[in-house]
């Protein structure tokens, strides 16, 4: 597996086998693309089998990779588990696990429900936790493994209405710093990225004049791309990144200082 740090040139995973959750649409789908353009051997999740399968079908299309669509919801443990077990039969071993899947429910304080807090924390970060458990048992017979856990801006910052969202990222920031401590003495690497604006579904519905107010706070000016987040991902996935764990990675256009 030959790696070159300079701009412009190819990062190269042939060999590597990578997971990534919430990947038919995307930031999620934008990293699996990602990866599989630099040689990897992708499953995409979601926890509709058919979405995931056309995401893997378009994928594979585009890049020539093997990449295949799984079903699971992570936000139940014994299924996150379970999803974790099918990849490793399917492709016989997993190397780089990317945790992307999440939902939102956002509310005030005072009228969060205690269902939207459950339902986030789960999806968000119980999630996360279940399928780094079970991914770690074959990366740690292997002495090799990339866990790159995808939180937000708001983990660190806090942002109005999202108690529960804000709560779960800034826990799976914690919980990756305490993996890769855990866990580098196998050669198992976990770090965050931590995504701001993002041009997404939700982003999209935005008026013209709400967007420009909200590109004028961010130095770059514009919002980010799902391909900026997955350039991130692609590097940690990487041996180029093979001395650094325990960070958050922060790609925002310079909104976080």
């Amino acid at each position: 597996m030959s790696e070159q740090g300079t701009a412009g040139v190819r990062i190269d995973l042939t060999g590597r086998v990578a997971l990534v959750t919430g990947s038919t649409r995307g930031i999620g789908r934008a990293i699996a693309t990602a990866l599989a353009q630099a040689g990897a051997r992708v499953a995409v999740t979601g926890r509709d089998l058919d979405k995931a399968a056309a995401a893997a079908q378009e994928i594979a299309a585009a890049t020539g990779a093997e990449v295949r669509g799984f079903a699971a919801d992570v936000a139940d443990v014994a299924q996150a588990a379970a999803l974790v077990e099918e990849v490793e039969r399917a492709f016989g071993q997993l190397d780089v696990l990317v945790n992307n899947a999440g939902l939102t429910r956002d509310n005030l304080l005072m009228r969060l429900k205690a269902d939207d807090w459950d339902a986030v924390i789960d999806a968000n970060l119980r999630g996360a936790f279940a399928t780094c458990r079970a991914a770690t048992r074959g990366m740690m017979k292997r002495r090799w493994g990339r866990i790159i856990n995808v939180a937000s801006v708001v983990g660190l910052t806090g942002n109005k209405g999202q108690v529960n969202y804000a709560a779960s990222k800034a826990g799976l920031i914690g919980m990756t710093k305490s993996i890769a401590k855990e866990l580098a003495s196998r050669n198992i690497l976990a770090n965050v990225v931590a995504p701001g604006f993002i041009e997404t579904d939700m982003t999209a519905a935005m008026t013209p004049e709400a967007r420009s107010t909200l590109s004028a706070g961010i130095p770059l000016e514009r919002l980010g791309t799902p391909e900026d987040i997955a350039g991130m991902v692609l590097v940690l996935a990487s041996d180029l990144s093979r001395y650094v764990t325990g960070q958050v990675f922060v790609v925002d256009g310079g909104l976080v200082m």
